[in-house]
């Protein structure tokens, strides 16, 4: 049983509601059928999330359980919306409403604005930044358009954690935020934006969000219109929601618990954004009876990518490291990780570059292949790289290096630089080319130092250092090359990259790679420094970094190439390390310390039924340790050995005539509870059970495919056929527990 990565272009609809269900494995049934109270789906990256819910959806509205009218899917992306709108469709379940956040919100603020205010609704500001910049320049600031962009994106963040202006240099503090400028500066360009967009009557899309709340806020009579028209509510990507995202939530739902929450704490990479994991972290405690259901059953990935996936998240600390999955692959054994080190960095790009052209030539498609490394600026040398070796490429969540606007104005500086020649005067005391182009690029923002924190301002001077560096190696390579050859190299350089390259292999940043997979996946770059970023100073920020590379290792499904370069430019001093989340990992290195434990069983807790005042919590299952053979004592990752608790290769002492008793009494459950016989247990738990032999519940439990919640229905039963009693098959528990 397998969750489909792939489908036909136009798949048939199910017939049936049951059919709705086929195909899905234990624990994705488990989410579709959870269909009342707060549900919250913990799903690791592969485990085919989106399957299960737009299933649970969909076979509400065929069983007539759920109205599609009254259904609302919440998700962060249009992609993701289209996404899910269009497997809801194909599952046969027409007329569910699968929207943004800010477009569910602007649809019902358009509706009741001329009730809840009067006259039509303001308009909506498409792009904020040319009112941000007149704002800095009534606070007699002159902003340019990195700036522009970096203080944009702090005025959003304001806005979505619900910090006014006047609050804003103590959240920048209390958050240790690096603000692109003084806090009391940005305080004020705030306020002054603020100010102007009441003046001119827009609103901007932050304020789609916040009047939507404060409409539901002050209207009861509106809230309860919302409530009629909504009465269940699934939102995807939930580690991902903001705190003015999740009170919207709070007053779309009010006080009743039709809810279901899906996410993965481990790929929280937002948090720059406001996005923050506690709110799936702390669902349980708003919402004590919650069934919890976890997938890590990974379809996506081959054994070897999911051990090193794990084993990164192992050495993780912090919250939502204490409730991190541990994956268990689903598809067969592939190649190992390749681990390389170059000595410099075009050298690596190069290495990869032929890597990528192998791989081509063997077959797989460079569409399915992708280069991800950690800022923007990293992409050229990979560009360059790719061309040489006449692979095409695409660049994603990007422009391309020399369509910037940072580089085309470096570019025309270093034009007009050469034309002067030594009329330039900045020129003057610039003995080598290097330092003439350090010299003019100066003018456009470049430093010896780099800037503080990250954003634009940090990803303008990234592109203008790489084009310092390009000129100290141009420079190395042609001694005696002056400004004019830089500039032709350049321009030689731009020329060649223009060609369309639709098909081609994907350079993307980390960020940007958050919900794609790709056949085979080359990390580059993972430097200290840049893995974790530079800027990366808090025990919270480095964690995010190690979620940002454990994302970028779970978009691979069979290849994977990990490396970094010891220094920037071919003869420099080898002085850079790799990363410390390879540590313990990578071949010859030492691990900094594993966690013993994790959250990441697969299946379900009911909990204590309906979320109330007053209702006592139900006691989570405690992080079980990664599974070990019991006969060689390696972990295991393979889904059938951790059943086994062995290797496949590893000697059996299986009680036959045991595992015998144990398989009639689980057909003869199955009938009784009219469900498939893996639903009691699995083959693979049987021959565990037949090779253990559990005397007590203590040993029972432990045995991967039981837990609690099948220890506390069939353990008796099995624990006496281990003891050797006879059972006649017979259950008082119900069907509709399993």
């Amino acid at each position: 049983m397998t969750a489909a990565t792939h489908s036909t272009l136009f798949p048939q609809v199910p017939e049936t509601p049951d059919a709705v269900l086929d195909g899905l494995d234990p624990e994705q049934r488990e989410v579709a059928l959870a269909l009342h109270g707060p549900v919250c789906v913990l799903a690791g990256a592969g485990t085919g999330k989106t399957r299960a819910i737009t299933h649970r959806i969909a076979y509400g509205v065929r069983a007539g359980i759920l109205q599609p009218a009254t259904v609302l899917a919440v998700t962060f992306t249009n992609r993701a919306a289209g996404e899910m709108r269009g497997r809801l469709r194909q599952l046969g379940a027409t007329g569910v409403q699968a929207r943004t956040f800010h477009s569910a919100a602007l649809r019902q603020l358009q509706y009741f604005w001329p009730k809840a205010v009067g006259g039509e609704l303001p308009r909506l500001l498409e792009r904020k930044v040319q009112l941000v910049a007149e704002a800095a320049a009534r606070c007699e600031l002159r902003l340019d358009r990195n700036e522009l962009r970096d203080v944009t994106s702090e005025i959003e963040w304001a806005k979505v954690t619900q910090t006014v202006p006047a609050d804003y240099p103590a959240a920048v503090a209390k958050t240790q935020r690096d603000a692109p400028r003084d806090p009391a500066v940005l305080s004020q360009i705030y306020s002054t934006y603020e100010q102007l967009k009441r003046d001119r009557s827009v609103i901007d899309f932050e304020d789609v969000l916040l009047l939507t709340v404060g409409i539901l806020q002050d209207r009861s009579d509106i809230a309860e219109h919302v409530r009629g028209q909504y009465q269940h509510f699934v939102v995807d990507e939930y580690q991902d929601v903001s705190p003015l995202q999740q009170r919207l939530l709070d007053l779309w739902v009010g006080d009743r618990d039709d809810l279901c929450v899906v996410g993965d704490a481990s790929q929280t990479i937002y948090s720059f954004t406001g996005a923050t994991p506690d709110h799936l972290l702390n669902f349980r405690t708003r919402h004590p009876g919650a069934t919890v259901v976890k997938l890590v059953r990974d379809y996506r990935s081959t054994p070897q990518v999911v051990h090193l996936a794990n084993g990164l998240l192992s050495q993780a600390h912090g919250k939502a490291a204490d409730h991190r999955l541990e994956l268990v692959s689903q598809r067969d054994k592939g190649p190992e990780p390749v681990y390389a080190e170059y000595s410099d960095e075009p050298t690596e790009a190069e290495g990869t570059a032929r890597l990528i052209r192998d791989l081509v030539a063997a077959g797989v498609p460079a569409g399915e292949i992708a280069v991800l490394y950690r800022v923007n600026s990293q992409s050229e040398v990979y560009e360059q790289a790719l061309a040489d070796a006449g692979v095409p490429y695409q660049l994603r969540g990007a422009e391309r290096f020399f369509e910037r606007a940072e580089v085309r104005e470096a570019g025309t500086a270093l034009r007009g630089a050469a034309r002067a020649g030594g009329n330039d005067s900045l020129l003057d005391g610039a003995e080598d080319l290097a330092a003439q182009v350090r010299a003019v690029l100066s003018t456009k923002g470049w430093t010896s130092r780099p800037p503080a924190g990250s954003g634009a301002v940090r990803d303008r001077w990234e592109s203008l250092a790489a084009l310092v560096r390009l000129a100290e190696d141009f420079e190395t390579a042609k001694p005696g090359a002056t400004l004019t050859d830089l500039v032709r190299e350049l321009d030689e350089r731009a020329a060649a990259q223009h060609a369309p390259t639709v098909q081609g292999v994907t350079l993307a940043s980390l960020h940007s790679a958050k919900g794609l997979e790709w056949d085979a996946v080359f990390l580059v770059g993972l430097t200290e420094g840049m893995m974790p970023i530079a800027y990366a100073k808090t025990d919270e920020q480095v964690e995010e970094e190690r979620r940002l590379m454990y994302v970028g290792i779970t978009r691979a499904r069979v290849h994977l190439s990990l490396s970094w370069a010891l220094s920037r430019s071919p003869g420099g001093r080898a002085s850079r390390r790799p990363t410390r989340f390879l540590n313990g990992l990578r071949p010859g290195s030492t691990a900094s310390g594993a966690r013993s434990g994790a959250g990441g069983v697969g299946g379900i807790d009911r909990g204590t039924g309906r979320s109330a005042v007053g209702r006592t919590p139900a006691v989570e299952r405690k992080p079980r340790s990664p599974v070990r053979c019991r006969v060689c004592g390696r972990t295991l990752t393979d889904a059938g050995e951790m059943k086994l608790m062995r290797c496949e290769e590893c000697p059996s002492d299986m009680d036959e005539a045991l595992y015998g008793r144990l398989y009639d009494w689980r057909a003869a459950q199955a009938a009784l509870l009219g469900q498939p016989d893996f639903c009691v247990f699995t083959e693979k738990t049987l021959m565990a059970i037949a090779e253990a032999v559990p005397s007590t519940a203590g040993e029972l439990v432990v045995i991967a495919g039981v837990g609690n919640r099948k220890l506390s229905r069939f353990g008796t039963d099995v624990l006496a056929i281990c003891a050797g009693e006879a059972m006649d098959g017979e259950s008082e528990e119900g069907a509709d527990e399993t």
